[in-house]
């Protein structure tokens, strides 16, 4: 069996990209440029447009070298390294500019060819000899990808031969002096710049052939960044040569004016034919490349991923190049294609350098051969919105939303390849990052952020606690769910990778939820507490059902001791079953004296429930029972700074019982029987009276709603509700 026929640096890369790059801009619009802006604006526009593609061409040229290089081009690089949405979505912007970019050549050969031979210069004129031109290259390519990059030779040849050309013409149109400056009135310069700028995008049309390279790796950041140079230096030095040698009423006012001036016009004819048409030709066979590659990764149907022969030439992909390309044809106006064109390159490139820079940043494996500082392609992500916006800041919009609506579609298409992408690694360069931060300061007074190990056990009810457990932890705090397994006949544990439950009521929720085999369920959960967590984010907090039945269990009482003793904040949802959560209109607190700590954990509380989306209407009340005949006044305006200190809006209600003494409980019942969410501190007690304590706290629970006990932890500050007897 023949082998495949696979091209280097030379052929491969560097020709088709320099050809793509010395094309209808150069010849057909350069001079319309210099002639509006002068020579140093320019020079300025050619170095800004460089800006952009030197660092992209730096930025793809590192990541190809990282990377094994399929198929595809830039569309691999970025989908292995970004993952398939991004990459399809850029992917498929690449591909309809490259379309587009066809459409642009064949018009300016289209314009140059009626000129020369003296033929219509209507529109429609245009039409049909770019039509004619699209046609006869489409052929080309479908006749031999070999024979075509071959032809590049040839072309070159003239390319050089006509700047030579050129370069020993006439100046009969020599102005008096070279302008510098634009003059007042002429066309806007980002207009100026979006026509000019696809003169640069060339350089893609290598990368798009990295299918049909022998050692892409090589020859991708060789051939890509030689060929962006010698651009660089040819579109300088015909830029000057113009500004010195012909008057800016002639570059604006001729497109044709390089064949006027040259010694030998049809060589300048050959050049400008033999640019354009290679132009088109680069496009036409690396456009169908790109949507072939993602067609394979089903980013796109499949169809398209079919392929001819033995190399497989994307047959179905060409058509539907030959279709856009041609609708860019029949709209006729180079100019406003060109400006098509800058706008998906300019956001294809901005997504190729933001790729390179958060793998460089992020990616631990990231070990390119071609080494590049990663803020170049910070910088080229940068100039490229950065230039989009002040060109037309309506299509740099529109192109977000369209390449926003194919990321969104292609994230829901869920995707898989046998790749990891780069956002894996930036969020864990973050939270690595975030973690030594966390970890390096002292935040043992600084506000309270949850960290809570649930358990919540097996129950038709469950939801509830997870629904509450995550409306406590807030915005930003952290919820693992603890599924505890007894099974006392086997000591093996279960695989890391069975550990973790993926579960769509977690994934909705944000809990993180693990399982674990457990002699015990209270040993369970003390070795959890106990050994649970790492550096920066600690857990802080328990929560879990309240223990109805377990009042004598000397084995729930060793557990609250050592949860105690861990300092852990504690929370025990005793939930009723009827009410449920009521409307969620209502939370009390209930404080007095003893409950100095748990008052600031429960303002806490409440400032994170009320943000939770069903509690977000909810009035909440501070019910302080005086006990001392102390000032109401004075209560009231103490708890009331102490409640604007935390930034919690809350009712404040004093209860006068000291004639009364009636038992704290008893007042609870009273005042909270209707109340959706209570909230009681759980006070001081010797261990060996946990007992009494349950038995008492279960009697409560028949007379009113769902509650939630709170124990704060020692991090919370004390706050002073031992007001003083009024004299």
């Amino acid at each position: 069996m023949a082998a495949i026929k696979k091209f280097g640096t030379f052929a491969g890369v560097f020709t088709p990209s320099l050809l793509t790059i010395l094309g209808v801009i150069m010849y057909m619009r350069l001079g319309w440029v210099v002639g509006n802006v002068g020579l140093i604006g320019a020079i300025g526009i050619i170095l800004i447009a460089h800006v952009i593609s030197i660092t992209t061409g730096l930025s793809i040229s590192s990541v190809a070298t990282d990377k094994k290089i399929g198929a595809g081009g830039v569309y691999y690089v970025l989908s292995r390294s970004m993952g398939i949405p991004i990459g399809g979505s850029i992917g498929i912007a690449l591909y309809i500019g490259t379309a587009f970019s066809i459409a642009l050549y064949l018009i300016g050969f289209a314009e140059s060819f009626n000129g020369y031979f003296g033929f219509g210069m209507t529109i429609d004129d245009i039409r049909i000899t770019g039509t004619l031109a699209l046609v006869s290259l489409t052929i080309l390519a479908l006749i031999s990808t070999s024979v075509a990059l071959k032809a590049q030779y040839i072309i070159l040849t003239a390319i050089v031969v006509s700047l030579v050309s050129i370069a020993l013409g006439t100046h009969e149109y020599a102005p008096e002096s070279t302008k510098l400056f634009a003059d007042v009135g002429n066309v806007n310069l980002e207009i100026i710049f979006a026509v000019f700028f696809p003169a640069v995008t060339g350089f893609t049309a290598g990368i798009a052939m990295s299918g049909d390279l022998r050692d892409p790796k090589t020859s991708i950041p060789k051939g890509t960044l030689y060929a962006i140079g010698v651009g660089l230096v040819v579109y300088l030095a015909v830029a000057v040569f113009m500004a010195m040698t012909i008057n800016s009423t002639e570059l604006k006012s001729d497109y044709n004016i390089l064949m006027k001036i040259a010694l030998y016009a049809p060589a300048v004819v050959a050049g400008i034919w033999g640019a354009t048409l290679s132009s088109a030709l680069g496009g036409i066979l690396g456009g169908p490349r790109i949507l072939q590659a993602m067609s394979v990764d089903k980013v796109t149907p499949r169809l398209f991923a079919m392929g001819r022969g033995k190399s497989r030439d994307p047959v179905y992909a060409l058509i539907l190049v030959f279709i856009i390309a041609e609708t860019g044809i029949l709209i006729g106006e180079l100019d406003v294609i060109a400006r098509v064109v800058s706008m998906f390159f300019l956001t294809a490139y901005g997504f190729i350098n933001i790729a390179f820079f958060l793998e460089h940043w992020a990616n631990p494996d990231f070990q390119p051969t071609f080494k590049v500082k990663r803020w170049v392609g910070l910088l080229g992500f940068i100039a490229c919105f950065g230039v989009m916006f002040k060109l037309d800041i309506l299509a740099m919009i529109g192109a977000l939303v369209v390449i926003g609506g194919l990321y969104f579609l292609l994230q829901r298409k869920e995707i898989k390849i046998q790749s990891n992408d780069v956002w894996l690694s930036v969020w864990e360069n973050i939270v690595n990052k975030g973690l030594k931060r966390i970890n390096s300061d002292d935040n043992s007074k600084s506000n309270w952020n949850p960290n809570i190990i649930l358990f919540s056990g097996q129950s038709d009810h469950q939801s509830y606690l997870l629904e509450l457990s995550k409306a406590v932890s807030g915005r930003t705090g952290i919820v693992t769910n603890f599924k505890l397994v007894i099974d006392k006949n086997s000591t093996k544990p279960f695989k890391r990778t069975e550990q973790v439950i993926r579960d769509e009521n977690f994934k909705e929720l944000g809990i993180f939820a693990r399982q674990i085999k457990v002699d015990n369920i209270y040993t369970g959960i003390t070795t959890i507490a106990t050994s649970f967590g790492f550096s920066g984010v600690e857990p802080n907090t328990v929560m879990m059902g309240w223990p109805k039945g377990l009042e004598n269990s000397t084995e729930y009482a060793d557990m609250t001791e050592t949860l105690l003793y861990l300092d852990y904040n504690l929370l025990y949802l005793d939930f009723d079953k009827k009410a449920k959560f009521g409307n969620y209109s209502r939370v009390d607190l209930w404080w007095r004296e003893t409950d100095s700590k748990n008052a600031e954990m429960m303002l806490n509380i409440a400032r994170f429930i009320i943000a939770s989306p069903k509690w977000n209407n909810t009035a909440v009340r501070v019910l302080f029972v005086n006990n001392n005949k102390a000032n109401n006044a004075v209560i009231h305006s103490k708890i009331k700074k102490l409640v604007e200190d935390l930034r919690v809006i809350v009712e404040i209600k004093i209860i006068d019982n000291a004639i009364e003494q009636i038992p704290f409980y008893d007042l609870i019942a009273k005042y909270s029987a209707a109340t959706d969410l209570t909230l009681v501190g759980i006070p001081n007690y010797k261990i060996e009276e946990q007992a009494a304590f349950v038995l008492k706290t279960n009697h409560l629970f028949e007379t009113i709603g769902s509650t939630l006990m709170v124990k704060a932890a020692n991090n919370f500050n004390v706050l002073d509700l031992n007001f003083k007897k009024a004299k």
